[in-house]
């Protein structure tokens, strides 16, 4: 049996800390975690959120900078 968490839009948003509406634009802008589709409903794995949260974690401001700009 698959006993994977999946969280709606508004429950990734609390999960990461950001508003619903910034958690689907950066889902159109495709700058967000990934998301599965399910006929027109969208969900996160929880899985998937945390290695969104891995991918943007750094030591220093300077860091995280020279990610955004490379």
């Amino acid at each position: 049996m698959h006993t994977e968490h999946h969280l709606d839009n508004t429950a990734a948003a609390a999960f990461l800390g950001v508003s619903p509406r910034t958690l689907e634009r950066k889902r159109l802008e495709g700058d967000g975690p990934k998301f599965v589709k399910i006929g027109r409903r969208v969900v996160y794995r929880l899985r998937d959120l945390e290695a969104y949260l891995d991918q943007n974690t750094y030591s220093s401001t300077a860091a995280a900078k020279l990610a955004r700009s490379g």
